[in-house]
């Protein structure tokens, strides 16, 4: 996972736009706060996918699962 600065983004977003679709993650960056994340659309589906997988299961430990998909990113690191 990368970060940028929104103005990085805005004055290279050719840049940002190939290294998502090599499969990095880009967090945008606005005065030191993130304020949005580029994935490709193929991870966000399995982003949602994961996400989604406790409820529909009955089985939603909110916190747990947010957890467990953190390391899971961060992994990807």
């Amino acid at each position: 996972m990368m970060t940028a600065t929104t103005t990085e983004v805005q004055n290279n977003f050719g840049k940002y736009l190939q290294k998502v679709q090599e499969g990095e993650e880009v967090i945008v960056l606005k005065n030191g706060k993130a304020v949005a994340r580029i994935m490709s659309y193929a991870q966000s589906l399995s982003f949602l996918t994961d996400s989604l997988t406790g409820v529909l299961e009955g089985d939603y430990d909110d916190k747990k699962t947010r957890e467990e998909r953190m390391s899971r990113h961060e992994a990807a690191d």
